[in-house]
């Protein structure tokens, strides 16, 4: 399977490297020192104890990979739009491209039955740039739950988390996402395939209420969940 990873920085890279070792074809995208460091010494994975290095096809250039099964975007919501012409090589007949970025996404309204049907959204997506550049049939949904660092360059540190949900807007069981999920299981993920919308709507009621509360009180997760406190205000909120 032909994979590349669009962004290839501490979430990137983490799929960079477990799917690589899992023996798929795989291209990082990646520039500065991180590029470097990758095609000098190849990417390390920090992970429990141990070190797992890959060697993928890194580049800043996504001509030299060519078209791909899969192009899996792990860029910040806010760079995509300006890539999206440099992208286009990697781009075949089939290819899907998977937004691994948490939020409302570009294609959210795409086959959503109702009003507000394929209504594209422009504080997302400026000028319908993703719309039109990549199409949102090619579109696979993913929620991304891992936590991830790069502490130098060429170096990704895995915190905690292996789980990214994939879903079709269609809410189909299609068999591109089905082989997907296969394929990032194999490689040592958890990949369920759900409705997509819910999933996005899950993780941004968590993020809305624990993601200030841990700011303000520098408390983790567990405890922002179980201190009496912090579990009080996270629930009023939610």
């Amino acid at each position: 399977m032909r994979i590349c990873i669009y962004g290839a920085g501490a979430i990137g890279g983490y799929l960079g490297v477990q799917l690589s070792l899992a023996g798929h074809d795989v291209t990082l995208i990646a520039r500065g020192p991180h590029l470097e460091a990758m095609r000098a010494k190849g990417l390390k994975l920090l992970i429990g104890d141990e070190d797992r290095i890959a060697h993928p096809h890194c580049t800043d250039d996504p001509s030299e990979a060519g078209p791909q099964d899969y192009v899996i975007v792990t860029l910040k919501a806010h760079s995509v739009p300006r890539v999206v012409d440099a992208m286009q090589p990697l781009l075949g007949p089939d290819t899907a491209v998977v937004s691994a970025v948490n939020g409302v996404p570009w294609w959210y309204f795409y086959k959503l039955e109702g009003p507000w049907e394929d209504r594209r959204i422009e504080s997302v997506d400026p000028g319908g740039v993703q719309w039109d550049g990549i199409g949102p049939e090619r579109a696979i949904g993913c929620v991304v739950y891992p936590a991830c660092d790069v502490p130098e360059p060429g170096v990704i540190r895995h915190i905690s988390g292996d789980r990214f949900t994939l879903g079709e807007p269609s809410g189909e069981k299609t068999e591109r996402v089905v082989q997907l999920g296969k394929a990032m299981v194999d490689a040592g993920f958890k990949a369920p395939v759900r409705n997509i919308r819910d999933e996005i709507w899950v993780k941004l009621w968590g993020n809305l209420c624990f993601n200030p509360i841990s700011a303000l009180t520098q408390a983790t997760l567990d405890v922002v969940a179980s201190e009496p406190g912090t579990r009080a205000v996270a629930r009023a909120m939610m």
